[in-house]
C-alpha cells in the first residue's frame, strides 16, 4: 500500500511540474499579463518542477525494472510448469501402455483438436483416430476427453509433483 501512495504523490509532483510549464509557456504565447514573480522564487519554483519531472523518470525507469523482472519470472515460471506438464504426460502414457499412434492422438486430443483435425494430422481415417481415442479413453479409465484432461489437471495442482519435476537448479 506504501508504494501506491508514493506513486500518487510523485504522479501528482509531476502533473503540478508539468502544469507549470505548460501555464507558462502559453501565458507567454498566448500573451497573457501575469504579474512577474521575484527571480528566487521563479528559480525555485522551476527548480522544483525539474526535480520533480526528474524523479518521475527515476521512478518510472524502476517500475519498468521490476515489471520486466515480474514478467521474466512469470515466463520461467510457465516454461517451467510446460515442462512438468510434458513430464507428467510421457509418465502416465507409460503407465498405461498407451502406443506410440495412441501417444499421438492423447497429445492432439488435450490440445482441443477434433477428431477430423487429429485424423488430418496424422493422415489416418477418423474411424481409426475414434478407435485410438477410445482404447486411450479405456486404458486411462475415463469416459472422454474432459475427464481425461481433469486427470493431468489433478496431477498438476499436487504439491508433491512439483517437488518431484523441479529441476535441482530451483531447489
Amino acid at each position: 500500500m506504501t508504494g501506491r501512495w508514493v506513486i500518487a504523490i510523485v504522479l501528482v509532483i509531476q502533473g503540478l511540474c508539468a502544469l507549470f510549464f505548460a501555464f507558462d509557456i502559453l501565458t507567454t504565447v498566448i500573451g497573457v499579463y501575469t504579474p512577474p514573480l521575484p527571480w528566487q522564487l521563479r528559480e525555485i519554483m522551476e527548480i522544483g518542477a525539474a526535480l520533480g519531472l526528474m524523479l518521475g523518470f527515476g521512478l518510472g525507469a524502476v517500475m519498468l525494472r521490476d515489471v520486466i523482472r515480474e514478467r521474466n519470472l512469470a515466463q520461467e515460471r510457465l516454461r517451467r510448469a510446460s515442462g512438468v506438464f510434458m513430464e507428467l504426460l510421457e509418465e502416465r502414457f507409460l503407465e498405461w501402455g498407451l502406443t506410440p499412434a495412441e501417444r499421438d492422438v492423447a497429445l492432439f486430443a488435450i490440445k482441443g483438436m477434433s477428431t477430423a483435425e487429429i485424423a488430418m494430422l496424422r493422415t489416418t481415417s477418423e474411424g481409426t483416430v475414434k478407435a485410438q481415442t477410445n482404447a486411450i479413453y479405456r486404458k486411462a479409465g475415463v469416459s472422454g476427453r474432459p475427464q481425461l484432461l481433469s486427470l493431468f489437471i489433478d496431477d498438476l495442482m499436487r504439491d508433491d509433483v512439483t517437488e518431484r519435476f523441479r529441476p535441482l537448479s530451483a531447489a
